[in-house]
């Protein structure tokens, strides 16, 4: 029984420092008065991560006010240079951002969700700082229903359980037998596309990255919906970005 309570205390800690850091992620920078408000939770509770935080450089601290440091920014170049795929990727990204003359961006999953991680802005038509290490549903862009086309049936009913299918834009798929029938449309295409699924006014399209019969990323070209049209996507786009795939999965075998 005591293991037990003390195993609830580490978790209940636990997620008051992740709530601390979120909170601190949304709101800038904020006092511990202001955190304790927010996150219903007493002063001294706050004050005794923050102090934690700062101590480890998780935190800044400046005249009483706290913002998230930089030792995030230091741990996620090390977690992104710890995919193979990055590496692999990173080049040939940017030559086909320079043929094509728009953006292209390099997603990986992890837990049923994409992340951003890197990219090369063309023509930009949204803010590119802000994209670069943003979580995307899978269900709602070229990505990540690229990466879902290539996973076992059962493996994407899991991740619709647990992430569900929630609207981005007018246009998102929130049906599953849908989301389905997109996917099986995916695998024949050769690449998905995203026409304002994600972000209203921007087209995508966007091809997986196969290792071992497994997605474990995908690229994807984006742009402005009236320069990225369904005739440009099918004449001019997917086959630089085809062949852009298969140059980064054989760059994965034979290094």
């Amino acid at each position: 029984m005591e293991g037990d309570e003390t195993d609830g205390r580490s978790i209940k800690s636990d997620e008051t420092l992740f709530a601390i850091i979120e909170s601190l992620r949304e709101t800038g920078d904020a006092g511990v008065t202001e955190l304790a408000d927010r996150l219903d939770l007493a002063k001294s509770t706050v004050h005794k991560h923050l102090v934690s935080l700062e101590r480890h450089r998780y935190v800044v601290n400046e005249d009483g006010r706290y913002r998230l440091g930089l030792q995030f920014f230091n741990d996620g170049i090390s977690v992104r240079n710890q995919y193979e795929v990055y590496h692999a990727a990173k080049e040939r990204i940017d030559q086909l951002a320079y043929d094509v003359d728009e953006t292209v961006w390099l997603i990986v999953p992890e837990n049923g969700m994409g992340m951003f991680v890197y990219g090369v802005p063309r023509n930009e038509s949204f803010s590119f700082d802000s994209t670069i290490g943003r979580w995307v549903p899978l269900h709602a862009n070229s990505a990540g229903k690229a990466m879902l086309a290539h996973l076992p049936e059962r493996e994407v009913e899991d991740i619709v359980d647990r992430r569900g299918l929630p609207a981005r834009t007018e246009n998102t798929i929130t049906d599953r037998t849908a989301l389905f029938e997109e996917l099986e449309r995916v695998r024949e295409r050769g690449y998905a596309v995203n026409f304002q699924e994600d972000l209203r006014g921007l087209h995508a399209l966007a091809v997986p990255v196969i290792r071992s019969e497994r997605p474990i990323a995908a690229v994807a070209i984006a742009g402005a919906a009236n320069r990225v049209t369904e005739e440009r996507i099918e004449a001019e786009l997917s086959e630089p970005l085809l062949e852009a795939v298969d140059d980064i999965e054989l760059r994965l075998v034979y290094g």
